[in-house]
């Protein structure tokens, strides 16, 4: 039984068909970067953010995902330069993404900010299907390693934020490169064009302050596949503490908790349980570990602080 599920996890992630197939973060709202290039330097310092998810724990084949982002601001805060790293394995499937960010940030009104921002790079692609174990022998398609490759890409994005509001729109890779296998099946992958929306925000519910809610939401459309929507509600705690519930349509449900050790370094952690596919039978959840760090420069007179997104 877990030979066929893995089997048909491969199947479902490598075949050609339109489907979600950007990396998942539960942590969305703290990795924007990676999903949107307009948002490089928004944060009024060198930003230094790695993230790590096991997803689906204990099922043969889960994906496990690490991302390293970093971003800063340039020219007096008119523009923002930034680099992501990802790493993404999925079965005998395994993806490596280098991109480059740069936005254009731009003063609209007394306290509002809009930036537009492009990225470019490329994915390393590879599959290795010989290494699945079978229980009939003789299949072509898992009878050899396929080929690796190159896949350029490049994407664009719209950023507004206020000091307590933000939304962007973005597709970070426009082109859909097909993968062509050295196996009689034929090409076994392509990249699906995904639209992304996010938006969030910060509420005081004491007033003093020391208690805010901070809602997020995050949709995601591609062909073929049903919108997707993730929606996160944080309780923030002394600008100290956070913890709060997620939602992901079709998916998972779970919980958020994070810790600002200093102003400067964040520690989050995230749990979700599937409860959508019939995955969530065979597994123990997805974990996810957040490490954040804000290099603020000594001559930066008017950093803000807290910094909400």
């Amino acid at each position: 039984m877990k030979n066929l599920l893995l089997i048909v996890a491969v199947i479902v992630s490598s075949v050609g068909a339109n489907a979600q197939q950007d990396a998942m973060f539960t942590h969305y709202s703290f990795n924007t970067l990676g999903v949107n290039p307009a948002y490089a330097g928004s944060r009024d310092a060198l930003t230094v953010l790695a993230l790590h998810r096991s997803q689906w724990v204990s099922f043969p084949g889960a994906p496990i995902t690490q991302t390293v982002t970093a971003h800063m601001p340039i020219a007096n805060d008119k523009m923002g330069v930034g680099l992501s790293m990802m790493h993404d394995k999925i079965g005998p499937t395994r993806n490596m993404g280098f991109f480059a960010d740069f936005a254009y940030r731009l003063q609209v009104g007394e306290k509002g900010k809009l930036a537009f921002g492009i990225k470019a790079g490329s994915s390393f692609l590879s599959n290795d299907l010989a290494s699945i174990s079978t229980t009939d022998g003789g299949d072509n398609s898992f009878a050899q390693s396929i080929t690796s490759q190159f896949l350029p890409n490049f994407g664009a994005g719209v950023y507004y934020q206020l000091p307590r509001f933000y939304v962007g729109l973005s597709t970070p890779r426009l082109l859909e490169n097909d993968y062509a296998s050295n196996t009689t099946a034929g090409s076994v992958a392509s990249e699906s064009r995904h639209y992304f929306l996010i938006a969030g925000g910060i509420f005081d519910l004491s007033k003093d302050a020391k208690i805010q809610l901070k809602p997020t939401t995050f949709f995601k459309v591609t062909a073929g596949a049903p919108i997707e929507v993730d929606i996160t509600a944080l309780l923030y705690f002394n600008q100290k503490f956070w913890a709060g519930p997620m939602f992901r349509t079709g998916d998972a449900v779970g919980v958020l908790a994070g810790l600002n050790i200093t102003t400067q370094f964040a520690l989050g952690y995230s749990f979700d349980w599937s409860y959508g596919n019939a995955t969530g039978k065979y597994n123990a959840g997805s974990h996810e570990l957040m490490l954040r760090y804000d290099f603020v420069f000594r001559d930066k007179k008017d950093v803000i602080s807290p910094r909400y997104f």
